[in-house]
């Protein structure tokens, strides 16, 4: 009898357990939001091409001064560019903080 009683009980009690972990509801998604390394360039920029880099090696005095004339404003000009670039880049004390 025992044996009898305890094959009708048990199939219930597994039952009752099985339908006890599906009573509650299930958790809400979170959002967890996870630092993700990303280059800041996309593409480098250019080195620009400088007239003093195309003169011959018997170019004159002159010749020289001129070409690193014509080439100061360029040189100005990248180096402001990469400056922005590289100001895009960087980040602050109070940015890796947090």
């Amino acid at each position: 009898m025992k044996h009898r009683m305890a094959r009708q009980i048990i199939p219930k009690i597994i039952l009752a357990a099985l339908l006890a972990g599906c009573g509650s509801l299930p958790s809400a998604p979170q959002l967890v939001e996870v630092p993700v390394f990303t280059p800041c360039l996309k593409v480098l920029p250019q080195r620009p091409v400088y007239e003093f880099d195309r003169l011959t090696p018997a170019a004159t005095d002159g010749e020289i001064v001129l070409a690193m004339a014509r080439d100061w404003p360029r040189g100005r000009k990248s180096e402001g560019e990469l400056e922005a670039i590289v100001a895009g880049c960087t980040q602050s004390v109070a940015d890796v903080d947090h």
